[in-house]
């Protein structure tokens, strides 16, 4: 089976709260990813030879087809050999080997000669995916080619059979065209694997066992590109729609699992980059830690040496839209000072800094406007604008996690390869007890499917 990290994030950071008795299960966010898949034009080679094998078409009898005395059998002498053509084409050539034997005579006596001979059989076949995901050809004749005509040789007699032979060519080429097709459709069958992935997805993945928290992916509609041909490799782009739920406290329940891979919906343009989101968590407990660490104990002076002001406790919280940062003060100002502000990601700083900062101050001290103002823009100053959580170790930690899980083989035969563009938060949510952090991923993909056992 495919690993479950399968081009996910790993979301343990250092802000999600310890583990306790709370449960939480964050919001659905809803992602698209796009992977562009190559199949190389040898697998369908190699497929169509482990198809075509043996004898193809044998005559045994002399006194079939109005009596004509002639017997053959058509073998593959040599691999079929598949060559890109444009508009989604491809010219086949089928080497054969032929053994005829003709009667010469009348009236119930014959003398019978034999001869081996080769051919080259041509086909065009056009090539598409079906919505229901299995490689569909349209194969068409393209005449044969004679390496050397045949002829038996009665000695003195030599009797040139190139219409006999041709005649039943041009009968089995028109009936192999189906045959070529069919063992396509039959053999190539992309649906496993790819069922394989999808149940991979749902299945809950556990991403910080020190945290107890879970990620569940629900993968929700599937498209696809149309397919193109080039020399070397069959493409197309498959995008993917999904469902990214965090979850802390529980195991989530998995979302059942199909039994069957579901069509595609056709989309003539799929960028070949892609943008991820999920989320990380950061609880109220955790922020006024980092507060605390950062502002306690705190002095800073207002007129003079003689009249400071010391910060002796901090608490964060939100408030609808807002972030609440909650500091008490003693000395000069003795009382609770608010600062609220909106949430947003500083990408030079890389924390989650606040914006449209507001103050207000609640103390029984008496001081002048004067005072007031100093102690106003010193707070503003010391706690609303150099207080943030940092996100720099949960991006680099990310991003590093994602660049591994891009270039691996997850299955045999299924290779991956990609890179991770950009990675930055976007969004932040809030709640009664955490905050939501989501994060987008800029990143690019390919799956190459090569050496699947079709």
């Amino acid at each position: 089976m495919l690993n479950k990290t399968l081009i996910f994030l790993i979301l343990t950071s250092g802000f999600l709260s310890a583990q306790t008795d709370e449960i939480y299960t964050f919001p659905k966010v809803k992602s698209h990813l796009t992977v562009p898949i190559s199949i190389p034009v040898s697998e369908v080679n190699r497929l169509i030879n482990n198809s075509v094998t043996g004898v193809l078409y044998e005559d045994n009898s002399y006194t079939d087809n109005d009596n004509d005395q002639f017997k053959v059998r058509v073998e593959k002498s040599d691999k079929i050999k598949l060559t890109a053509l444009k508009e989604n084409r491809f010219l086949i050539e089928v080497p054969l080997k032929i053994w005829a034997e003709q009667g010469y005579g009348g009236m119930g006596y014959y003398a019978y000669q034999d001869t081996n001979f080769n051919v080259v059989m041509k086909f065009i076949s056009s090539v598409e995916f079906k919505p229901d995901w299995k490689l569909e050809t349209k194969t068409k004749t393209h005449g044969f080619d004679w390496t050397v005509k045949p002829v038996l040789d009665y000695g003195k007699v030599k009797i040139p059979i190139s219409s006999l032979i041709e005649e039943t060519l041009t009968e089995q080429q028109s009936k192999f065209t189906s045959v070529i097709d069919e063992k396509i459709k039959e053999s190539f069958d992309l649906k496993p694997y790819l069922l394989m992935v999808w149940n991979n997805f749902s299945a809950p993945i556990n991403v910080s066992e020190e945290y107890n928290t879970w990620l569940k992916l629900t993968p929700d509609k599937v498209y696809m590109s149309p397919v193109k041909i080039f020399s070397d490799y069959i493409q197309a782009t498959v995008g993917l729609d999904l469902f990214s739920e965090t979850f802390i406290g529980h195991i989530p329940l998995p979302s059942p699992l199909q039994v069957t891979f579901p069509n595609y919906t056709l989309k003539e343009d799929l960028a070949s980059d892609f943008n991820l989101k999920t989320t990380a968590n950061v609880s109220y407990t955790k922020a006024t830690e980092l507060a605390r660490a950062q502002f306690l104990n705190q002095e800073f002076v207002l007129t003079s040496e003689k009249n400071k002001v010391k910060i002796t406790d901090v608490k964060v919280y939100s408030e609808d839209f807002y972030i609440v940062i909650e500091a008490q003060t003693e000395g000069e100002v003795t009382g609770t000072s608010i600062i609220k502000g909106i949430p947003v990601y500083d990408p030079v700083k890389q924390k989650i800094v606040l914006s449209k900062i507001d103050f207000k101050l609640k103390t029984k001290n008496l001081f002048q406007k004067t005072v007031a103002a100093l102690f106003e823009g010193k707070i503003r100053r010391t706690i609303g604008e150099e207080y943030g959580i940092p996100m720099d170790e949960l991006i680099s930690a990310s991003k590093k996690s994602l660049t591994e899980s891009f270039n691996k083989e997850y299955y045999p035969g299924i290779f991956l390869k990609g890179r991770v563009v950009n990675l930055y938060p976007s969004q932040i949510l809030l709640f009664n007890n955490y905050m939501t952090v989501v994060i987008d991923t800029d990143a690019n993909l390919q799956m190459k499917v090569d050496g699947l056992s079709f």
